[in-house]
């Protein structure tokens, strides 16, 4: 077992089965794990039907009710390095980000020396597609303001598509990172960041969703500003060292 895909789920069952055909599609030994919160629409119980046809590729953890996106990710990257995966990838269910990078971004780790690597918008080749332009705009502002208050040398620290080699997660002590929307994916770059590890990004084409509906709220939003201004101060006052865990 080496790579792991986690997509977070909440109410996705128009997407769901695609998504995983495509993943599987690829034919690159990907395996699946869904992280469903209780979606009420029953992604869960598709799942599960799929599960009959990839029994030892694609995996579901059914956790009750809506607990947010981070710690569907905090609670998959447990579960990966518990089953002992070595390269472990974050994805929206929503076809935003193209199952085909899974393997750029693999390819960016495993051969090219990286140890996060991040599907990026806002690097030279990456650009958004069938964004409105309010979105547009805050999410560029978004990353400009980022680099500007964190001093991180990545243009796109809010990406959701990332790929991270095992060393990484077992060095951050996850149940630091407290944060579960934008700011959440802002703090583990950030803390592999000041780790000393290196993350390289990958231009990608970020697709607005084009079925189902979009997990932004204003709340994500406050957290997301605020987040960064609360990551960069306790910053200064934190020793960075990597947490070390037995070889599972």
């Amino acid at each position: 077992m080496e790579k792991l895909v986690i997509i977070p789920t909440y109410n996705e069952k128009d997407n769901i089965r695609k998504i995983i055909d495509a993943v599987f599609s690829l034919q690159q030994d990907f395996h699946i794990l869904i992280v469903d919160d209780g979606s009420p629409d029953g992604t869960g119980n598709i799942v599960k039907s799929i599960q009959k046809e990839h029994p030892q590729e694609l995996f579901l953890s059914e956790r009750s009710g809506k607990q947010g996106l981070g710690t569907a990710y905090i609670h998959g990257f447990k579960w990966a390095l518990e089953k002992g995966y070595n390269y472990i990838f974050e994805m929206d269910a929503d076809f935003s980000h193209n199952p085909a990078d899974l393997v750029r971004l693999y390819d960016a780790c495993a051969k090219e020396g990286g140890d996060v690597a991040v599907g990026s918008r806002y690097v030279k080749g990456g650009r958004t597609e069938n964004w409105p332009w309010d979105r547009a705009v805050l999410s560029y502002g978004a990353s400009i303001y980022v680099r500007l208050v964190t001093w991180i040398h990545v243009k796109d620290a809010t990406a959701g598509f990332v790929c991270y080699r095992r060393p990484v997660l077992e060095a951050i002590n996850l149940d630091a990172i407290r944060f579960v929307g934008y700011a959440f994916q802002i703090e583990m770059k950030f803390t592999a960041w000041k780790l000393g590890f290196l993350i390289k990004e990958v231009p990608i084409t970020f697709k607005d969703r084009k079925e189902g509906y979009s997990k932004m709220s204003k709340g994500i939003v406050k957290e997301g500003i605020l987040g960064v201004l609360k990551i960069q101060w306790e910053s200064l006052f934190r020793k960075y060292e990597r947490r070390v865990r037995n070889s599972i």
